[in-house]
């Protein structure tokens, strides 16, 4: 019986974890293999309907209607360093705030699979490991950006 349930609450944590990875990957590809990529710097000038707009200066072939997704990390009027997305107008953040920033969902993933470890499976160490390193990365990217 014990078996059983180490081995299911361990499959569900290692499923959790896999799927902070995916969500987090789609972003952070982009911010860490740079290599061949457009990058530059973007003066957000508007922001509606969950995007921001602007232009891209410095570093890039200068040009209009590039996107960043409106969040608490973008507002109008300031500027960032980007990667563009390849074959799209569409922008991620570069640099450490931008790696820490790609990253949040799997920080998420480390909270939500440590309760699993420590309740689910009884280890309680790993279980706080997992939710140390979690908060770690959320607050990272929380001071980051």
């Amino acid at each position: 019986m014990r078996f059983g349930r180490v081995t299911a609450m361990g499959a569900v944590a290692v499923l959790i974890l896999i799927a902070g990875v995916w969500a987090s990957w789609g972003t952070a590809q982009h911010v860490l293999l740079t290599k061949g990529r457009e990058r530059g710097t973007v003066e957000v000038t508007r922001c509606a309907g969950g995007t921001c707009s602007g232009t891209l200066t410095q570093g890039a072939p200068p040009r209009g209607g590039i996107v960043l997704k409106d969040t608490v990390a973008v507002s109008e009027g300031h500027t960032y360093a980007v990667i563009i997305k390849p074959g799209t107008d569409e922008a991620v953040r570069s640099g450490p705030s931008g790696i820490l920033y790609a990253w949040v969902p799997l920080g998420g993933a480390l909270l939500l699979a440590s309760v699993v470890v420590a309740g689910g499976m009884r280890r309680v160490r790993a279980g706080w490991a997992l939710a140390g390193t979690g908060m770690a990365l959320l607050t990272a990217a929380f001071l980051a950006v």
